[in-house]
Formats: C-alpha cells, sequence, structure tokens
C-alpha cells in the first residue's frame, strides 16, 4: 500500500503540484488531429493536466494551443473566430497568434498589443495526435518518437476514450497481466478446439485464452530498462509448456500491452484533470507480420465488442458508463461472460472507475501479481521528488526509432510481446531490435 502523503503525489497532476510538474517536462497529447481536421477550421476544447485550453488550426496549418480564457476579460475562445492567422475573441475583437501573442486589439484607441499575451503551448503533430509541451521553455527536449515520425498520419489509427478516474487508476489496468484471467473472461473459451499449438513458439490467439483461463496465478518477472520497465507474466500451458505476456512501461504514461508475436499499439492515459482522463491509442493500421502469427485477432472469437471491431479513428463514444451500471448483464454474468459486460474496454472502465475517482491507496492489500503496478508507482514518485530536487527525470530526451538505428533514446524499440518459451529461451530477447521475428516485420 501507499502512505496518504505519497497518493497525493502520485495522483494530483494540477499546476504546482510534483506529478504535475513532472509531466509537463514529457511531450504530452493534447487531442487527436481529427479534432481539429480544416485549417481555419472550428477550435476545438482541451482540457490537459488540470488546465482548461482551446486548440485551433491557423491558415497554414499550424495547430495553436492556447489558454481558453481571454486575457483581455475572461470570455472563451473556444467561441472565438479562426480568421486563419490569429484567433479572435468575440467579445472585443482581441485577436491571438499560435505563440500567444496580441496582434490586433481593435476596441482599444490606442492599441497595446506589445504588452498583452497570453498562455500558449508549442505544439507538434505525429500520428494522429497533437502533442504538446506544458513545462518550462528552457528544460523543452526534443519530440519523443514512438515509431510516428516521418510516416503517413492516415498509416496510423488514433483514438481516445474518456475515463472517469485518476490517470494512474486507469494506467494500472494495462500493466496488471493476472487481471485477464479473471475480468476478461466467457465461458465459450472452455470449447475453443485445441489447434495443436501448445507448444514451442508463437500460438494462435486462440489459445492464448485457453492459457490465461488454465493458469490464472501468473508468476511476475520484472526487466528494469532505461525508459521504465518491462514484465513478464509467466503462466504454464495445458501441455505443461511456459508461456510469457510481456508488457512494457515507458514513463511517464505510455504501455504497450502484449501481444502475438510483438505488440505495436501505444496506449496512453493522460490527465485531463486530478479525477479524468483520456485513454489514448495509436498503432499502424498494418502490422510487421508477415507470417501472420497468432492467426486470426484475438477478439474473433470473443463475444465482446472492442476498438478493433467497433471503431477506427476519433473520439470513442461512451455507451456503457456508472450511470447505466455498465450495462451489465446479470444472466450473461452467470452463464457466459465472467464480467457480464460485452465490451471489452468497458470491463476495464468498469473496474477502476468504481474505485471512485482516486482511490485510497492506503486502503490496498497488494500481492505478488500486483508487481508491476507497484513498480510503476515507485518509479513516478521517485521521478516527481527528485525533479523538486533539481534531478533530471527517466527518459526526458528525444529521439527517433526504428530497427537497427544507434544512438538517442530509441523508443520505437519499446515493445510487448507473446510466446512460449522454447527450452533455455530468455523472454528478454523478446520484442526488441534483437529478435528475428521483429526484424522480419520491419523488412516486410
Amino acid at each position: 500500500m501507499l502512505r496518504a502523503e505519497e497518493n497525493e503525489i502520485l495522483t494530483r497532476v494540477g499546476p504546482g503540484t510534483l506529478m504535475g510538474a513532472l509531466l509537463r517536462r514529457y511531450w504530452t497529447p493534447a487531442c487527436l488531429s481529427a479534432e481539429i481536421p480544416e485549417s481555419g477550421g472550428a477550435p476545438a476544447r482541451v482540457r490537459l493536466l488540470g488546465e482548461n485550453l482551446v486548440a485551433y488550426r491557423d491558415g497554414s496549418g499550424r495547430v495553436g494551443l492556447l489558454q481558453e480564457n481571454c486575457p483581455h476579460r475572461g470570455a472563451s475562445l473556444y467561441f472565438g473566430r479562426n480568421e486563419g492567422t490569429a484567433i479572435r475573441c468575440v467579445y472585443h475583437g482581441w485577436a491571438f497568434d499560435a505563440d500567444g501573442r496580441c496582434v490586433d486589439m481593435p476596441s482599444e484607441p490606442q492599441p497595446f498589443c506589445d504588452r498583452v499575451r497570453m498562455r500558449a503551448y508549442p505544439t507538434h503533430e505525429s500520428g494522429g495526435i497533437v502533442w504538446t509541451y506544458m513545462g518550462p521553455p528552457e528544460t523543452m527536449t526534443p519530440f519523443r518518437d514512438f515509431g510516428t515520425e516521418g510516416r503517413d498520419a492516415a498509416d496510423f489509427m488514433a483514438t481516445k476514450q474518456a475515463s472517469t478516474c485518476n490517470w494512474v487508476q486507469a494506467m494500472e489496468g494495462n500493466l496488471d497481466t493476472a487481471h485477464i484471467s479473471h475480468l476478461h473472461q466467457f465461458d465459450g473459451i472452455d470449447d475453443i478446439p485445441d489447434d495443436g499449438s501448445d507448444k514451442p513458439g508463437y500460438p494462435s490467439n486462440a489459445m492464448s485464452w485457453k492459457f490465461w483461463r488454465h493458469d490464472r496465478a501468473p508468476r511476475l518477472e520484472l526487466q528494469e530498462t532505461w525508459y521504465g520497465y518491462r514484465y513478464a507474466g509467466i503462466r504454464a500451458t495445458p501441455n505443461g509448456n511456459t508461456h510469457v505476456r510481456i508488457t512494457a512501461y515507458a514513463v511517464p504514461y505510455s504501455t504497450m500491452v502484449a501481444s502475438i508475436p510483438f505488440s505495436v499499439g501505444h496506449g496512453m492515459f493522460v490527465p485531463i484533470d486530478d479525477e479524468n482522463c483520456w485513454r489514448y491509442f495509436t498503432a499502424p493500421k498494418i502490422r510487421q507480420n508477415p507470417r501472420n502469427l497468432g492467426g486470426a485477432n484475438l477478439f474473433s472469437l470473443a463475444p465482446f465488442s472492442t476498438p478493433i471491431s467497433a471503431y477506427t479513428d476519433g473520439i470513442i463514444p461512451r455507451r456503457y458508463t456508472a450511470e447505466n451500471d455498465y450495462l451489465i448483464d446479470r444472466a450473461a454474468q452467470r452463464n457466459g461472460i465472467f464480467s457480464g459486460v460485452s465490451d471489452f474496454v468497458s470491463q476495464d472502465l468498469m473496474v477502476t472507475e468504481s474505485m471512485g475517482p482516486i482511490y485510497d491507496r492506503t486502503q490496498e492489500q497488494l500481492g505478488s501479481t500486483d508487481r508491476a503496478i507497484s513498480r510503476m508507482r515507485h518509479i513516478l514518485i521517485s521521478a516527481a521528488k527528485g525533479l523538486a530536487e533539481g534531478k533530471t527525470p527517466p527518459a526526458l530526451g528525444g529521439g527517433s526509432g526504428g530497427v537497427g538505428v544507434g544512438g538517442g533514446l530509441d523508443y520505437a524499440s519499446i515493445r510487448g510481446a507473446e510466446k512460449i518459451l522454447e527450452p533455455g529461451e530468455d523472454w528478454r530477447l523478446l520484442g526488441t531490435d534483437d529478435d528475428p521475428v521483429v526484424h522480419e516485420g520491419f523488412r516486410s
């Protein structure tokens, strides 16, 4: 469990907080590019790290991210006019460019534009996401490239979905391999035929369901890395083999959840404020898996709706909410779906949101399968305290990725993986640049 003061550090993200200061040192998703698709188009509201902002795309295509309230009398610039070179407040006509400079003041007989500036944050578009840096200008680092730079945004799916709980609370679900043997189970798994892939190598996705159901108490091993950690959830298969699910965590909010043969999806948990967050997800639309290892999609046999089956891009609407009890079906819970909720991600939302907006972690009783959760918390709290003492946070520098690319910090090399181990095989190799399957996938 955490002490009360540690839980406060971990969960509070507004200006002036320890964690807020840490998160502001990293390039962070502000909104989807799809939310402001047109130059000169309508602005979008953005609430990020407890700050109310507005994003707009000017006539040149550049994205501005400004404080929402006009510095004159506080009217919201969400209702402003995007005039191409600036956004103009409709109250008195004051106009501001993407750098926050006042460029016109028509209501004043003697304009004093040079003395007025509003809070504005730099932006960078990559992979269908508008990223921003909200920290001190003098400490801004190059953009952290998780594999999207230099690629057409159309090559990536980029989504986000709102969650009504603290960002760490939501992220803990992605870093918890044990819960898939319970929360996401369904009785039809017992009827999945044995296809012969319960042997060393890459099993089918269908058999993965059976492994999770067969061994519901995984053993965890954790590998410290420069960006955070990777960990393996280790399970015995029905045939006595060793199955591993490897998930990566990159400070502060990035997760790469296990998949066969390796994961390319990047899940991020970005604080709206202390009690709400966005669940971002981006991934290439074409996977680097030329041999189709794993076979049919993991969800092809599941009785669940999923982001893969139901959505492609954009903001994912919330149909399953606390207000309607996540549409839980008690009959299905007794006879088919373990949770009683028929949407896969909403199963996670149900449990993490049911803890309350910010869970009191002094009440927890943790077990051995919570090791990855505990380590993430320790890394974040230590980094936040360290920054306040003048220490440089981890995984802060920029870098570009790609298999075999040397130098810098290669964020694109951070991947999860899933496999049945060969005799003597080390799980730590899987999904890395030294994994032959990774090379095969990126050569295709």
